[in-house]
C-alpha cells in the first residue's frame, strides 16, 4: 500500500473529517454571527491543518468527506452545493496562497474566507437568476475578513502545539521505512550467501 494512504494516515483522515463535521454541526445549530449565510468557519481550521502539516492531496480528500458528510447529516443536495462550490474555492485559493511567499497562515485563512463566500454568492445568482443579491456581496466580504482572521489564529496558535507531534511523527514513519528496506536488502543478501557458497563447493570437486 501507497505510504501515503496507510493505516496511521487514514485514521487521521477520518478523525480529522469528524472533527470538521462536529464543528459545522455546531455552527449549523448555533448560528453564533447572528448575520445571515455568515458563519465562523471554524471547519476550516481543520483544512489548514490538513494544508500545512499533511499534503494537499489529504486537504483535498478531508474537503470532500466533509461536504459529502455534512449533507448526508444535516444538510441536503442544496447544503451540499453551496458547501461543495465554497469548500473547492476556498482550498485552491488557500493552496495557492500557502505556495507563495509573504502570506502567514492567518492571511491564507482570510483569503479562503473571501473565496468561500464569493463561490456560494456564484451559486445562489445561478440558482435565484437575478443580480440584486450581489448588494449583499461587500457584507459577506467584510465578514469573511473578521472570520477568516478568527480562524487564522486558532489555526497558528493550534499548530505550535501540533507541529512538534507532526514532525516527529513523519520522522518516525521515514525511519520505519528506512529500517524495513534495510531489512529486505539484509534479507537478499543472506538468500545469495548460500548461492555462492554453492558455486565454490561446485568448483572444488570439479
Amino acid at each position: 500500500m501507497n505510504r501515503r494512504w496507510g493505516a496511521s494516515a487514514v485514521a487521521k483522515l477520518g478523525l480529522l473529517a469528524a472533527v470538521a463535521i462536529v464543528l459545522g454541526y455546531f455552527e449549523h445549530l448555533l448560528p453564533v454571527t447572528g448575520i445571515p449565510g455568515v458563519k465562523l468557519g471554524l471547519a476550516n481550521t481543520v483544512l489548514l491543518y490538513a494544508l500545512y502539516l499533511l499534503d494537499v492531496p489529504s486537504a483535498i480528500l478531508l474537503m470532500l468527506l466533509k461536504v459529502g458528510l455534512s449533507g448526508l447529516l444535516y444538510g441536503g443536495p442544496a447544503a451540499m452545493l453551496y458547501s461543495f462550490a465554497g469548500g473547492a474555492l476556498s482550498l485552491f485559493t488557500m493552496i495557492l496562497a500557502q505556495r507563495s511567499r509573504g502570506l502567514s497562515v492567518v492571511g491564507v485563512s482570510v483569503l479562503g474566507a473571501v473565496a468561500h463566500n464569493v463561490a456560494q454568492m456564484l451559486v445562489a445568482c445561478f440558482f435565484v437568476e437575478t443580480r440584486a443579491i450581489l448588494a449583499y456581496l461587500p457584507v459577506l466580504l467584510v465578514a469573511a475578513s473578521v472570520t477568516g482572521t478568527l480562524t487564522g489564529l486558532i489555526a497558528r496558535y493550534s499548530f505550535r502545539g501540533l507541529k512538534p507531534k507532526a514532525a516527529r511523527d513523519t520522522q518516525q514513519e521515514t525511519e520505519a521505512a528506512k529500517n524495513s528496506k534495510k531489512n529486505k536488502q539484509g534479507a537478499n543478501n543472506r538468500n545469495e550467501e548460500p548461492k555462492k557458497t554453492d558455486g565454490k563447493s561446485k568448483t572444488r570437486l570439479d
